[in-house]
């Protein structure tokens, strides 16, 4: 009678370990790949489901998406310019089952062809390029390393150049630079302020030299505005027809005066 309650539990137990292992639990956010006697049959879940002990094998795929590091990079630009770029790339996996049975290590094959391909596209562009069309370049770099990891089943969906380290020479270099074009913009200005006032003078000159009352109004105004301060001196301005006058009667007053001495 013992020996067949024994029976009982053995087979009892057995039974239940073939029951958990045969029972497959998978989240959401996760995928489970079958293969059956080396021969993959597709992905289940999520949820729950029965596998055949011993027959199946199962390998979980995670669906979410990976943020991944790309270590810093020394690229030697088009120009020559030697920098350290680091980036972080997002992917996830569309096919579980190319996830599995075309690359050994999604992960890490996403991770080689990144640090490949950035070396790859940054050598192809100038420092300038670099600096300034910063989403160009994450775009290109995204659209070639998605087509490199599409066959296995991994979607890239997003590559970002995150910091660029310049030698210090450069850094160096790029500041004079910038405080030269300050310098330049600064004396362009100057003169365009120049240019306009000398026109604004010239259009008033002409103006007054066609109404000569109008210089005068303009004389009395500027008296005015000196005679409010408290001035001792008051500066009359000579009219010029004055001065023309004295010009125009000059030869006559001087012929006169000569032959009153004689």
């Amino acid at each position: 009678m013992s020996s067949a309650i024994v029976a009982i539990v053995i087979a009892a137990a057995v039974v239940l370990i073939l029951l958990l292992m045969a029972v497959k639990i998978v989240p959401e956010y996760e995928r489970g790949v079958i293969f059956r006697l080396g021969r993959i049959i597709g992905a289940k879940g999520p949820g729950l489901f029965v596998i055949i002990p011993f027959v199946d094998r199962m390998v979980r795929v995670s669906l979410r998406t990976i943020t991944m590091d790309i270590p810093p990079q020394d690229v030697i630009t088009k120009d020559n310019v030697t920098v350290r770029v680091n980036a972080v790339t997002y992917f996830n996996v569309v096919d579980p089952n190319r996830s599995v049975v075309a690359i050994e290590d999604h992960i890490k094959g996403t991770s080689q062809i990144a640090q490949t391909t950035l070396r790859s596209i940054l050598g192809q562009v100038d420092l300038d390029e670099l600096l300034v069309n910063r989403d160009e370049i994450n775009q290109r770099l995204q659209r070639i390393i998605d087509e490199v990891t599409n066959p296995w089943g991994v979607k890239v969906t997003l590559v970002e150049v995150k910091d660029v380290e310049l030698p210090e020479a450069m850094r160096r270099a790029m500041a004079r630079q910038a405080e030269s074009e300050r310098d330049r913009r600064a004396k362009v200005i100057h003169a365009k302020g120049e240019f306009e006032a000398a026109e604004t003078l010239s259009d008033a000159a002409e103006r007054l030299e066609r109404h000569p009352a109008a210089l005068h109004l303009r004389i009395l105004s500027t008296m005015a505005e000196i005679s409010s301060d408290r001035n001792s001196t008051l500066i009359f301005p000579l009219p010029m027809e004055i001065l023309r006058l004295v010009d125009t009667l000059r030869p006559d007053i001087e012929e006169r005066l000569r032959a009153a001495r004689e």
